[in-house]
C-alpha cells in the first residue's frame, strides 16, 4: 500500500508546508508562458514542477531551445508516456518511460536533475517522479561527459518553443536551478504517517544566475519570478486562470479517463463539458468520491439546446459494477444514483433494484442559461438538496437518497455525475472553474471559490476537507 501511495500525491491535511496556488493551462486557448534567459549553464541544472493533468494524449509541458532541431523539452506522448530529450545534431539525451501517466485525479511531482560533468554516466541524468527515481525506461540515452545541452535563449512553461499542442492541466511550484544538480529531497519529503510524497519550502535554494521560481500566487502578475528575476511573459493567460487546486489541497475535477459513447473530453482544467451540438448523451464523473460527510458543488449552465431544452442530469452516482455511457434516465442497467433533471423538474433515484422518479421539483427547462445549479449532498442523514441560483429548488430540499445512501453507508463511493445532451455545462468544485464568479464564496474552512455560499455545514470536495470530514 505504501508503494502505491508514493506513486501519486493526493493532498494531505497535514503537510507542514502549504501551497496556495497553481496555474491552469488549456491547450485549446494556447495558454503558455516564456522567459528569455542568457548565459545559462548548459551542463548543470535542475527543473522541478508539480503538475496535474486534465486532458490526456500528446501534451508539451515545458521546454527550451531555438528554432529548428535545437530543442530540449519534456512532454507526454499520444499514449501518455513520459518523454524527455535534448536534440542538437542528434539525440544528446533521451528518456522514454515504460509506464503511462494517466491519473487525472492526482498531482505528479517531476524532478529533472542534470549534470553532464559527472564521470559516471548514470549520475548525469536523474529523473524523479513523486520522490522516487525513475529507472524503468523503454529508451535511455545518457549524454556524453561535459555535453552542452540545448538549454538556452528561452524557457517555456505550458508548451515547448511556442509549439502546439500545449499542456492542459495545472502546474504548481515550477523551479529552475541554474548551475546546480539538486537532490530530490530539496523539493519534497515522504509523509511519515501516510508515505505520500509532499512538497517542502524551496525558497532558500540556490537558483543561480538564470534560475527562477514560479509560485503563481500573484494574480496581477502570474508570471512573477519569486526568486526576484524578470517576470515570465504570459500568452492568453489571465488572472481567472489562477487556481487553488494544489499539491497540498487537491480538488475534485472531471475524470478524463471516464470515456464513453459521444463523449467529448472535459476542458478548462477539467471543469467544462463541451457537449453543445452533440445530439446524444455523454456521461461524466468526478475524481473524488465520498461515503460520508456533507459536500457541496455547483454547475453553471453555459448553453441550453434550442431543440431539446435543458436536457442534463446532474447529481451523484456510484457507478458500482457498471460503466454508464447510456443516459441516466434509463430504467435498466443502473445502480444507485441521485440526479436532478431540471428540464422537467424531476428527481431520479434507484431503490431496491428499480428506478424511482419524483416529479414536482422546480422546472427550469425554459431558462437556466447563465445560472448556477447547486448540489448539497448529506451522507450523514442520507439526503440531498438542489439549488437554483442560490435558493433551494421548489420541493428539492432534503430528498431521500435511497440506494445511494445505503451503498455509501456500506463503503461504496458516491461520485459527482453528469449526463449531458446538446448542452454545454461547467462544473465548479471550488478549486478552479471557467464559469464567471461575481461574488466569491468559500466553505466554512475557507476552501473553494463558489458563486453561492455552501449551506452551513457543507464543504468543498477537496483533500483538506476529506481528511477532516470524509
Amino acid at each position: 500500500m505504501e508503494a502505491l501511495q508514493r506513486l501519486h500525491n493526493r493532498g494531505s491535511i497535514s503537510t507542514g508546508y502549504d501551497i496556495a496556488n497553481s496555474l491552469k493551462f488549456e491547450d485549446d486557448n494556447d495558454e503558455r508562458m516564456s522567459k528569455t534567459i542568457s548565459s545559462t549553464n548548459q551542463k548543470t541544472h535542475t527543473i522541478s514542477l508539480w503538475l496535474k493533468r486534465t486532458e490526456l494524449g500528446y501534451r508539451r509541458t515545458w521546454g527550451t531551445g531555438q528554432s529548428g532541431l535545437n530543442e530540449y523539452f519534456f512532454y507526454f506522448d499520444a499514449s501518455d508516456i513520459f518523454n524527455f530529450y535534448s536534440y542538437g545534431s542528434g539525440y544528446q539525451l533521451r528518456f522514454i518511460s515504460n509506464r503511462v501517466f494517466r491519473d487525472t485525479s492526482a498531482w505528479y511531482h517531476l524532478v529533472f536533475a542534470i549534470d553532464t560533468t559527472q564521470s559516471t554516466e548514470a549520475d548525469r541524468v536523474k529523473i524523479y517522479v513523486n520522490g522516487v527515481q525513475e529507472t524503468s525506461w523503454s529508451t535511455s540515452v545518457y549524454p556524453s561527459q561535459n555535453t552542452d545541452l540545448q538549454i538556452f535563449d528561452k524557457i517555456y512553461v505550458g508548451t515547448q518553443r511556442n509549439e502546439n499542442p500545449d499542456f492542459s492541466g495545472y502546474i504548481s511550484e515550477f523551479v529552475y536551478l541554474d548551475g546546480t544538480q539538486a537532490a530530490v529531497t530539496d523539493f519534497g519529503e515522504f509523509d511519515e504517517d501516510t508515505g505520500i510524497w509532499k512538497p517542502i519550502d524551496v525558497s532558500d535554494l540556490s537558483f543561480g544566475t538564470n534560475g527562477c521560481y514560479l509560485k503563481f500566487d500573484n494574480s496581477s502578475d502570474l508570471g512573477e519570478d519569486a526568486n526576484g528575476g524578470t517576470s515570465f511573459t504570459l500568452s492568453n493567460i489571465t488572472s481567472a486562470d489562477q487556481a487553488t487546486d494544489t499539491p497540498t489541497n487537491n480538488f475534485c475535477i472531471l475524470n478524463a479517463n471516464f470515456i464513453g459513447s459521444y463523449y467529448r473530453a472535459p476542458t478548462d482544467g477539467g471543469t467544462h463539458m463541451p457537449m453543445n451540438g452533440v445530439n446524444q448523451y455523454a456521461a461524466y464523473a468526478g475524481t473524488i468520491g465520498v461515503t460520508k460527510g456533507k459536500w457541496y458543488f455547483e454547475t453553471y449552465i453555459d448553453t441550453r439546446s434550442s431543440s431539446y431544452g435543458l436536457t442534463t442530469w446532474l447529481g451523484y452516482h456510484n457507478f458500482q459494477g457498471n460503466y454508464h455511457a447510456n443516459p441516466y434516465y434509463s430504467s435498466t442497467n443502473q445502480n444507485a444514483l441521485a440526479l436532478y433533471y431540471p428540464h422537467t423538474g424531476q428527481y431520479y433515484t434507484w431503490s431496491s433494484g428499480s428506478r424511482s422518479v419524483t416529479s414536482g421539483l422546480g422546472d427550469i427547462g425554459a431558462s437556466g442559461v447563465g445560472k448556477y445549479i447547486g448540489f448539497a449532498l448529506n451522507l450523514d442523514d442520507n439526503q440531498i438538496t438542489f439549488y437554483y441560483d442560490g435558493s433551494a429548488v421548489t420541493n428539492g430540499s432534503n430528498l431521500a437518497l435511497n440506494d445511494l445512501g445505503t451503498d455509501a453507508g456500506n463503503g461504496i463511493f458516491a461520485l459527482p455525475a453528469f449526463s449531458v445532451y446538446d448542452n454545454d455545462v461547467t462544473v465548479n468544485f471550488g478549486g478552479y472553474t471557467k464559469a464567471p464568479i461575481s461574488s466569491a464564496q468559500s466553505d466554512a474552512n475557507g476552501y473553494g471559490t463558489f458563486e453561492h455560499a455552501p449551506p452551513t455545514g457543507y464543504y468543498a470536495l477537496c483533500t483538506k476537507n476529506l481528511a477532516e470530514f470524509g
